[in-house]
């Protein structure tokens, strides 16, 4: 039986943990050659391992993915390597909490720095050789908090992580069309709370203490979650079966 990605060329960034390994780890299991970009060597190593059980040496490249030449580098060796990127993941992002009042200017221009600026350095790296081959899938990450997520803006505030989620979106809407005559499908995903190695511990201390507005019982299903249904979710939008599909957000909430 044929995999769904099957020796297709896929570029994961912020790949040594959480939802960019899981999508790593679910990618290889369907056929692709995978190359991981993070700044964690040690756990790019671990992941990298992993994927070689399964019969696949994936490409590592320790790199600020906020950083114009460690991009360009680091893409050179994956086309170096296997001549093509079919798939990116722009999964590199973050931020932390803060009241409006509280954040400093440095403060927000690194939240902006970490998810938009790496999405636009990869997504303009693979962009033209995509548009030569008239063919490709770039998937951004976005989250729930693009709309404001309660939990975090009502009781510690999140302004900086929802403002730089929602520019995901328009994002991929601009690219979609941008890209559309050359075959390339431009989409993001938009995951709720996921039970990773770093949100996991914070989004079920909101629950265990009670809080009013909680991860848990704010989310119809009831439960955190986790990074490989995002991964399936990935999945999807990197497959043939979303060949009609390009400038949507896809939601990975639970229902919230």
């Amino acid at each position: 039986m044929s995999k769904r990605l099957e020796d297709r060329v896929v570029v994961v960034t912020g790949a040594a943990k959480g939802i960019g390994k899981a999508i790593a780890l679910r990618f290889a299991e369907e056929g692709a050659h995978l190359a991981l970009f993070d700044l964690d060597a040690e756990g790019l190593a671990g992941v990298a391992a992993e994927i070689a059980g399964m019969g696949r040496e994936p490409v590592v490249i320790v790199a600020d993915a906020t950083q114009e030449g460690d991009v360009i580098q680091g893409i050179d060796q994956v086309f170096a390597r296997h001549g093509h990127i079919d798939v990116l993941v722009n999964n590199v992002g973050g931020g932390g909490s803060g009241r409006i009042w509280d954040l400093t200017v440095d403060d927000w221009d690194a939240v902006m720095r970490i998810n938009l600026r790496s999405m636009f350095l990869f997504t303009r790296a693979v962009a033209k050789p995509m548009v030569e081959r008239r063919s490709g899938r770039i998937i951004c990450l976005s989250s729930g908090a693009r709309n404001g997520t309660v939990w975090n803006a009502y009781h510690y505030g999140a302004s900086a992580y929802s403002t730089a989620k929602a520019a995901v979106h328009g994002f991929i809407r601009d690219m979609a069309i941008e890209l559309a005559d050359y075959g390339i499908t431009v989409n993001a995903i938009a995951p709720g709370p996921i039970d990773t190695e770093l949100a996991g511990p914070y989004l079920r201390a909101m629950d265990e203490q009670g809080l009013e507005f909680a991860p848990s019982r704010m989310t119809p299903l009831r439960r955190l979650g986790t990074p490989r249904e995002v991964a399936d979710a990935a999945l999807y939008l990197a497959s043939d079966e979303s060949s009609y599909v390009t400038g949507i957000t896809l939601d990975v909430l639970g229902g919230r």
